[in-house]
C-alpha cells in the first residue's frame, strides 16, 4: 500500500479556492496522538474539544463541528470509527457521536505501516501540512497536535525539501527588493550584517491553494505580522488598507501599538515597476483566512 498515495489522495471539499483543512487537521492530531501513545483508540467525547480548538485556530473563518472530519475521515481508507455498537460511525453529528461513545482509530493497516517505516510519518505530516497550510503555521500546528517530527526522512523527501528551499528563496528575494526590505504593514526594516533580519515574502493566497510565486501575490512583512496575517487576525481590504479582526484582544501598550493600531492604515506600496497585490489573491485571503468580522474604525 502506498500510503502517501493514500493520504495524498484524501477527498475534500473544494470550490472557488475555498479551505477544508478537517480531514488534515484530524489526521495530524491522530499522528501526534500515535507518537504518543502507538494508535490507541481516541474517543470523541474525550478529544471534542483540542478538535474544536484546532479548527478555530486552523481551519477556515467559518465554523464547523468536530464530528464533520471524525465520520468523513472513515471514507478515505486511513481512519476507521467504532461506537459501543459495533464497527461504523454513526454520522457526523455530535450527540450521536457522543451518546454512543464513537472511537476513533487509524486504520490497522496504516499503523502497521507507520510503525515499521519510521520515516512514513513524518513524510505524511510534511504532506498535510504543505498542502494545507502555509509554512509560517506549520511548527504552530505541530506543537498544537504534539507531533516531532525531528525524525529521519528518505533521500527523496531531502531532495523535496531541497527543492522547495530554492523556489522558496527566489520568491522571497523577489518580494523583500519590491517592498525595498521594508514591513509593508509597520515599516520595520532590520538588518543584521548588511542583510535583512526578521523579514518575510507572506504569500496572500497560500502556495497550498494554488498561490502564485510571484510578485503579486506576496507581500513583504516581519516576523510578527506574517504569523498575523496568516492567523487570519490581519487582512487588506479592497482599497489596500489594513484590516483587523474584531476577535483579536490586546490590551498592552505593544498589541496596541504593533496591531490595533494598524487598522485603516494603508498598506505600503512596492516600488516602481512591481505589481501591488493582486485584487483577487487579496480577496481569497479575506474570505478564506480573516475572521471576521472586523474591527470598524472608531469615528
Amino acid at each position: 500500500m502506498d500510503w502517501i498515495h493514500r493520504v495524498d489522495a484524501i477527498r475534500q471539499w473544494a470550490q472557488n479556492g475555498n479551505r477544508a483543512p478537517h480531514k488534515p487537521l484530524l489526521l495530524l492530531f491522530a499522528l501526534g496522538r500515535f507518537q504518543r501513545d502507538g494508535g490507541a483508540p481516541i474517543r470523541f467525547d474525550q478529544a471534542r474539544a483540542e478538535l474544536d480548538r484546532l479548527l478555530v485556530e486552523f481551519g477556515p473563518p467559518n465554523p464547523t463541528s468536530a464530528g464533520y472530519p471524525f465520520h468523513h475521515l472513515a471514507g478515505d481508507g486511513v481512519w476507521e470509527v467504532s461506537t459501543r455498537e459495533g464497527p461504523g460511525s454513526p454520522g457526523s453529528n455530535v450527540g450521536a457521536l457522543t451518546r454512543l461513545e464513537a472511537a476513533g482509530r487509524l486504520a490497522p493497516e496504516f499503523s502497521a505501516a507507520l510503525q515499521s517505516d519510521s520515516p512514513l510519518l513524518a513524510q505524511v505530516a510534511r504532506l498535510l501540512l504543505d498542502k494545507n497550510f502555509p509554512a509560517s503555521l506549520h511548527a504552530d500546528i505541530c506543537a498544537a497536535v504534539g507531533l516531532d517530527l525531528e525524525v529521519a526522512e528518505t533521500d527523496t523527501a531531502v531532495r523535496t525539501a531541497k527543492a522547495e528551499r530554492v523556489r522558496g528563496a527566489q520568491f522571497r528575494k523577489d518580494v523583500l527588493l519590491a517592498y525595498e526590505y521594508q514591513c509593508a504593514f509597520c515599516g520595520y526594516d532590520g538588518l543584521l550584517a548588511g542583510a535583512p533580519v526578521g523579514l518575510d515574502a507572506a504569500h496572500v493566497r497560500w502556495w497550498a491553494f494554488a498561490g502564485p510565486d510571484d510578485v503579486a501575490n506576496g507581500i513583504c512583512l516581519c516576523a510578527l505580522h506574517h504569523k498575523l496575517f496568516d492567523k487570519g487576525v490581519l487582512g487588506v481590504a479592497t482599497d489596500h488598507r489594513i484590516m483587523v479582526t474584531a476577535h483579536f484582544v490586546g490590551r498592552s501598550a505593544s498589541a496596541e501599538r504593533q496591531v490595533l493600531d494598524l487598522l485603516d492604515r494603508p498598506l505600503r506600496a512596492p516600488q516602481g515597476g512591481f505589481p501591488v497585490p493582486d485584487a483577487e489573491h487579496l480577496g481569497w485571503h479575506r474570505r478564506q483566512v480573516l475572521r471576521a468580522p472586523v474591527r470598524q474604525v472608531r469615528s
